[in-house]
């Protein structure tokens, strides 16, 4: 990480965050990524892609929040966005989960969702964050606990602050307890089991997230989201 991929940092975002860069937590961050690279450890994703989810939707546009834990650790899959994969590759199972409760929620077909490229809704104003903005290939949750957490919260709490009417998504207990410091008079949470194979027929599928999330947005005033990505 170095100060050639902070400089490319959104203006919006980087007004907000500049002063997290110079903190001790960063700073050994940053040194930790280092050593691993110099050891020839492949990192996911790529470097100038830690900041995909904030280069990808301004601070200033975010209107909803999906919160992910890390990357995906397998080949090609993760650049930046949580839950979305670049062109070309095929949509892990969480993903098509995802795509199963829009289309059931809102009524769409499956030819919108030809591929699992999600800038569209980044372009929109959801915020695609990961808790975790790397990961070690082939080793799941490999950098959780090396501060990227402390940097994701600062986030969470700068929209939480200074932001009004914002859906944040929260699917399983990791991100609901990470969302925990969200004023709920202010902005809409949305909780719901993870859409992982493992736990979404225990009440991800049937949330309905993706319709309550228009609703209230047109109720404030605001552009509801399409999710189609056809």
């Amino acid at each position: 990480m170095s100060t050639e991929t902070q400089i490319r940092l959104e203006p919006s975002w980087k007004c907000c965050l500049v002063d997290e860069f110079d903190k001790p937590y960063m700073r050994e961050l940053r040194e930790f990524l280092r050593q691993e690279l110099s050891r020839r450890k492949i990192i996911y994703p790529k470097g100038n892609e830690y900041f995909n989810a904030f280069n990808s939707t301004s601070f200033d546009n975010v209107r909803v929040v999906i919160l992910g834990q890390d990357p995906y650790h397998g080949p090609d899959q993760a650049h930046g966005l949580c839950f979305s994969v670049p062109h070309g590759i095929e949509a892990p199972p969480s993903l098509i989960n995802i795509f199963k409760e829009i289309q059931s929620d809102l009524g769409l077909a499956p030819a919108d969702f030809r591929h699992g490229h999600l800038k569209a809704w980044a372009d929109q104003g959801v915020l695609l964050l990961n808790s975790v903005l790397t990961v070690e290939a082939g080793k799941a949750a490999s950098h959780q606990g090396r501060g990227w957490e402390v940097f994701t919260d600062r986030v969470i709490a700068l929209l939480n602050e200074r932001k009004e009417h914002v859906v944040f998504m929260l699917w399983g207990a990791y991100a609901q307890k990470k969302g925990a410091v969200i004023d709920e008079t202010r902005h809409l949470v949305l909780r719901a089991p993870h859409p992982s194979p493992l736990s979404a027929h225990r009440g991800f599928l049937g949330c309905r997230h993706f319709s309550k999330a228009n609703a209230y947005l047109v109720q404030h005033g605001l552009d509801p989201i399409d999710w189609r990505l056809s």
